[in-house]
């Protein structure tokens, strides 16, 4: 049998891939994208059944790889059971945590966890809607690297509390470091970059919505009105919503310190004035130092405003003793079932 022509080598040298059946079938198929959800909870039994088989719903009709993770922030209802329960389901994990260590721990451990190329976090309380999660993920397919959801209206909240909401918002964005995106929430969609940045900040007083702020990246806001609740109550109460607005305060801004600095020369001036001018008056005239009751109501004028301003002094130093003790978040007492950190087939 004769060799083929050069010629001939050549022309098969050149013939396009595409026309070789076999080496088109070696080209590997683009690997589907993943998602998880995380879910914090805490006393959300009422509501976790029916919130689980929605999200479940609403996650296969995205069309990707994905998982759901319970975080169990130390409930003392049937949240762990029910869970648990699902978690003999592929795709459904539940970690428990050995006491309620609060939200931004609890969201903190589900992050960790998560695997997924993108992570949506939701509350437990069916007030947030999985039906939002395809519309955001369509942005993310879109490019965006954020997708918050934004509270188009508060009405359902009595006048103080809005009115605290709004005068938080002005403080904390006072610092014009960063924006914090007002009526913007935990529900939201973020890129794995985004989670990865969120986890390489190594501060343990954790105020997440300002977090999620200072990370960056593209984001895009989602309006939304939340659904109303209809099982259980919300465990935020009012001394915890201050302690909340206190935490993000002074993790992310100082004008509460400068603010002790600019009190104090506003009163300094005028005292060092009227001191002046009483001297002078005195060797002039010869007019008596006023009396007692003038002094005491100065002494406790001043007084108070020292007190003021060492409290919140001391809320900066506590937020240190807090970082440099070194505690970690959380302790998850357990762990169960299997989500994309199993084996894919």
């Amino acid at each position: 049998m004769s060799s083929p022509s050069r010629p001939a080598m050549e022309v098969a040298s050149r013939a396009p891939l595409a026309a070789v059946p076999e080496l088109e079938q070696r080209v590997p198929a683009p690997a589907r994208r993943s998602i998880s959800c995380v879910i914090p909870c805490y006393n959300e039994g009422a509501n976790l059944n029916a919130l689980l088989s929605s999200l479940e719903e609403t996650l296969w009709a995205t069309q990707l790889h994905w998982e759901i993770i319970v975080v169990d922030d130390g409930s003392a209802d049937d949240t762990v059971a029910i869970a648990e329960a699902w978690c003999q389901l592929s795709g459904f994990r539940c970690i428990s945590l050995s006491r309620n260590f609060g939200k931004e721990a609890a969201l903190t451990a589900g992050l960790q966890a998560a695997c997924g190329d993108a992570v949506v976090l939701l509350d437990g309380d069916l007030q947030h809607s999985p039906a939002l999660i395809a519309e955001m993920v369509r942005r993310w397919q879109e490019g965006a690297e954020v997708v918050y959801t934004v509270r188009e209206e508060r009405t359902d909240e009595h006048a103080f509390k809005r009115m605290g909401t709004r005068l938080f918002y002005k403080l904390v964005n006072a610092s014009q470091r960063f924006e914090l995106p007002e009526d913007a929430g935990d529900f939201r969609l973020m890129d794995r970059r985004v989670v990865d940045a969120l986890l390489s900040l190594p501060e343990r007083t954790r105020f997440m919505k300002g977090l999620y702020a200072w990370v960056g990246f593209k984001a895009v806001a989602l309006p939304y009105t939340p659904s109303p609740r209809t099982q259980g109550k919300s465990s935020f109460s009012a001394a915890r919503l201050v302690n909340f607005a206190i935490d993000g305060l002074t993790s992310f801004t100082t004008w509460p310190l400068r603010m002790v600095s600019i009190t104090g020369l506003l009163l300094a001036l005028p005292a060092l004035v009227y001191g002046i001018y009483l001297i002078v008056e005195h060797i002039l005239v010869g007019n008596p130092v006023s009396g007692w009751s003038t002094i005491v109501v100065s002494l406790m004028f001043f007084m108070g405003v020292q007190m003021i301003s060492t409290g919140i002094v001391g809320e900066y130093v506590a937020r240190i003793f807090e970082e440099v003790k070194g505690r970690p978040l959380y302790v998850v007492k357990k762990v169960l079932g299997h989500g994309l950190d199993a084996p894919q087939p």
